[in-house]
């Protein structure tokens, strides 16, 4: 993992946000870059003295971030970005590639019966970027244990599974596997590929209704330190991401939420 994003809000708990990503990407040896947007005014009519003080504005909200953390020997660069936080990310990522994007569950939003804000559950609904959600105001501390929950248990592609490879490897973090039959599923669903039997420690098969159910079933039981599940178009939280906004009533976690990100 070289390369962490850490998109900055308005919410107060962007410091904390910064500082776990800043703690993490030391033990990972990787890069941190954070990010902010804003947007950028019609030019027509003047308003490019508005589009300079909008980005100044951004700029500074970046250094009052960075100001608070604790860098240690890790490199952290801001970067404003002009317009849509999704566009913006994803035009970032095709000039520094970006392995992971750690988020705050409200980046802007300050409604306490939210889990997911707008921003937040944009970002997570529609990038391709592995998303970690961490719990507001938490301090990193080394996982020990990762749940790991899907209804489909082939991978193509390496990459996907390489964040909690990266876990496993730095940290040595037991993956403990929740393998979900659903009356959705496939007997080719039912088979887990050979990459993720590789670094599992734990396999567990499940008959639930859908994978949501059986975290919600599941989760005290092994009390895991990180949730880790899979964005697929009819995966985790399917019905939660017809919208943006995820109230705490309908799911939330204390605990990190690894996501990650297959194109069916």
């Amino acid at each position: 993992m070289k390369n962490i994003l850490v998109p900055v809000g308005s919410s107060e708990n962007a410091v904390s946000n910064l500082q776990y990503a800043i703690d993490l990407a030391q033990e990972m040896d990787a890069n941190v870059y954070v990010v902010s947007v804003f947007q950028e005014m019609s030019k027509v009519g003047g308003m490019t003295k508005v589009n300079k003080i909008l980005k100044e504005d951004t700029e500074n909200r970046l250094d009052e971030v960075l100001a608070q953390v604790d860098k240690k020997d890790v490199t952290v660069v801001a970067h404003p970005i002009k317009g849509g936080i999704v566009e913006g990310i994803e035009r970032f990522n095709k000039h520094i590639p970006v392995d992971l994007v750690v988020l705050s569950p409200r980046s802007n939003s300050i409604r306490e019966e939210v889990y997911l804000g707008n921003t937040s559950g944009k970002l997570m609904k529609t990038t391709n970027i592995p998303i970690l959600v961490v719990p507001e105001g938490m301090k990193f501390s080394q996982p020990a244990t990762m749940l790991m929950a899907f209804k489909n248990g082939i991978f193509k592609k390496k990459k996907t599974l390489e964040p909690v490879m990266q876990f496993r490897k730095h940290f040595g973090t037991e993956i403990n596997v929740l393998h979900v039959e659903t009356p959705e599923s496939t007997e080719g669903m039912l088979e887990v590929s050979e990459r993720l039997q590789d670094i599992q420690n734990k396999y567990l098969r499940t008959e639930n209704a859908t994978t949501f159910q059986a975290v919600l079933e599941h989760f005290q039981s092994h009390n895991p330190d990180m949730l880790c599940v899979v964005r697929r178009k009819r995966g985790f939280f399917k019905k939660l991401w017809e919208k943006n906004v995820v109230l705490k009533k309908e799911f939330h976690t204390t605990k990190p939420l690894l996501v990650l990100q297959v194109q069916d």
